[in-house]
């Protein structure tokens, strides 16, 4: 299946997908998504009083996660999906989110401390563009992480699989989980990626993968 990135498809995908997106990634991933989150995020080693963009932010996981653990951060969520920005909301009553779109942010140059990205960077038709816009809010000395799908090893293969069979038992749009995997086969791996993030002006801090590179967090700065 080829991966047609068309901005109004994947805004209307996400939104139709929204109400049953956390409960998919909990039987497909068995729970492990959070836990991977929490890990990548734990990484970052957040000071004080920072600010934060957590960049398609879908349900709102990641600054969960952050409020969790980093009260005093200052969040603000992103996402191109009105529906998942209304369920963010509900699991993070206190955090800002907005609408918005990565290749065009609504904020000014090196407004935040650190941006977080979690599974949405592969399912943006503009990649360079989306990296120019992280890269100009970004504080000097800022961090960026990446958090999505790995290696294309036997495991991840080991999900095109699975998946489809979690999909047809559960009655959900097959047509939509089929591009979600077809976005992950086709994504660069985290060598590529890192390579791609240096010649947009950052810098590799650090890598860690989990699953057995299944899945990689980049940390990346500027």
């Amino acid at each position: 299946m080829q991966c047609d990135k068309n901005p109004q498809k994947i805004k209307n995908m996400f939104n139709e997908i929204s109400g049953y997106y956390d409960k998919m990634n909990n039987l497909i991933s068995l729970g492990s998504h959070y836990i991977i989150k929490f890990l990548s995020i734990k990484a970052l080693d957040i000071k004080p009083n920072s600010m934060i963009l957590d960049a398609c932010c879908g349900t709102g996981d990641f600054s969960k996660i952050i409020s969790k653990f980093y009260p005093s951060a200052k969040i603000i969520g992103l996402d191109f999906s009105a529906q998942m920005i209304k369920l963010a909301k509900q699991k993070n009553p206190k955090n800002v989110f907005i609408q918005g779109d990565c290749t065009n942010l609504p904020f000014g140059e090196n407004e935040f401390d650190y941006i977080t990205m979690g599974f949405g960077l592969r399912n943006i038709n503009d990649r360079t563009k989306a990296l120019y816009e992280i890269h100009r809010v970004l504080k000097n000395g800022g961090k960026f992480l990446h958090l999505d799908f790995g290696n294309h090893n036997k495991i991840s293969r080991i999900f095109n699989i699975i998946v489809p069979f979690i999909v047809k038992i559960s009655g959900k749009n097959s047509e939509h989980y089929k591009y979600l995997l077809a976005s992950k086969d086709s994504f660069p791996p985290p060598d590529d990626l890192i390579k791609e993030f240096e010649s947009r002006g950052f810098k590799l801090l650090k890598r860690q993968d989990y699953l057995f590179g299944t899945i990689s967090a980049q940390i990346m700065y500027k």
